[in-house]
């Protein structure tokens, strides 16, 4: 009956942070600051990704029946940076030297559910959302080279491919009339306009459209709604910063060969 393993975020960051102790010292030392002077006002930088695996079934009978396709949502360690108590700058002392390997990958949940089933996967990373969300404003402090250090976890979800965003986002499918996951355009627009395209969603945004979706407090009809919200119709549950998505990429790369 199970549909998902997960761990604890805060004690797979822990973890991934005891796995990193070397290198943390190592940082330490070449950056000259020694073991006494920095205990306090580490920074780490998630990297967080989540994606469907697609069709894992037993194919052969013998096995337990479970849904065809299963999530992964997975953590990367960045980054880790010391800002020290009679310093200026942050200084970075730890790197991860490959970002988008499968080894620096670390799985945090998963779940077996179609990554289009919006109400499932909502359920199951709800509590996921809520343990980041504190984590945000906590500091965890960790015995690292047998001193008790403090750090603070910063979280960037650029690791989701479009059709994720749109999930978490509660934006329309991908063959939506508003094709951008960052701005409003819609497809008209996008095929004129080869070059102005600037950010204009943010998490906040969607969830107060969502609201006007749910409420359609001017009474207006479905289209002149869906015109209003621009394409947003359900409830967003895990915010994503706003980085380059394929559609602008691609819109770029097409005014660059226009050029050409």
């Amino acid at each position: 009956d199970t549909i998902t393993r997960r761990f604890r975020y805060d004690v797979a960051l822990v973890s991934a942070l005891k796995d990193l102790e070397e290198d943390i010292m190592e940082g330490l030392r070449e950056s000259g600051m020694e073991d006494s002077a920095c205990t306090s006002g580490f920074s780490v930088m998630i990297k967080e990704c989540c994606d469907g695996m697609g069709d894992v079934s037993e194919k052969h009978g013998g096995g337990p029946v479970v849904p065809e396709k299963a999530v992964r949502f997975s953590f990367t360690v960045m980054s880790i940076s010391v800002l020290a108590d009679d310093v200026v700058e942050e200084v970075t002392i730890f790197t991860e030297p490959k970002p988008n390997s499968e080894l620096s990958c670390k799985p945090l949940c998963l779940m077996f559910v179609d990554e289009s089933d919006r109400e499932t996967l909502t359920a199951v990373m709800g509590p996921i959302v809520a343990e980041r969300n504190a984590m945000k404003e906590s500091r965890l402090i960790l015995s690292i080279g047998g001193l008790p250090r403090s750090f603070r976890f910063h979280f960037r979800g650029t690791g989701y491919d479009e059709k994720m965003v749109r999930e978490m986002e509660g934006l329309e499918a991908s063959g939506s009339t508003y094709i951008c996951t960052l701005c409003d355009s819609t497809r008209a627009e996008a095929s004129q306009n080869m070059v102005l395209h600037s950010i204009t969603r943010s998490h906040e945004e969607n969830l107060e459209r969502y609201e006007i979706w749910r409420t359609n407090p001017f009474s207006e009809s479905v289209d002149e709604l869906r015109d209003r919200v621009k394409g947003i119709s359900a409830k967003p549950f895990m915010e994503t910063q706003p980085t380059l998505d394929a559609l602008h990429c691609d819109i770029g790369n097409a005014a660059e060969f226009y050029k050409i």
